[in-house]
């Protein structure tokens, strides 16, 4: 697989990824869905660190780790961002968070996080070059 093809391979995911999450939010499945929007953030993180790195990407799930990592300048407000959307992933995989993590993803918690996942997702779009 090419560089190019790798990174290919990371946007598009990702863009699955996240036609699934915007289903599971009109469905109501506030939990899958923000887990799923780890997923997509992930993948498009791990495409910028192949195009700034090398093709071999981390394999750790922590958002701001990979980022720092891509070599990404990542502000306060992006760092906290980064930070709640990696909880995403470790609350919907552990039975002990699940419960808790479940109660919180209202609609309107799920929306509030969609829309700065969105901002996110733009920005690190606009960092790839192919």
């Amino acid at each position: 697989m090419t560089k190019e093809e790798h990174i290919e391979y990371w946007l598009d995911t990702a863009e699955e990824d996240w036609r699934v999450a915007n289903h599971l939010f009109e469905k109501g499945d506030y939990s899958w869905c923000l887990f799923l929007c780890h997923l997509v953030i992930e993948k498009l993180l791990k495409a910028v660190y192949v195009q700034n790195i090398v093709r071999n990407v981390p394999f750790i799930h922590d958002l701001t780790k990979i980022a720092k990592k891509a070599n990404i300048e990542v502000d306060d407000e992006k760092k906290v961002i980064l930070d709640t959307i990696t909880t995403f992933n470790i609350a919907t995989r552990y039975d002990d968070y699940k419960r808790k993590f479940y109660k919180k993803c209202t609609k309107a918690y799920t929306q509030e996080q969609m829309n700065k996942i969105r901002e996110i997702r733009i920005w690190l779009k606009k960092m790839i070059k192919l």
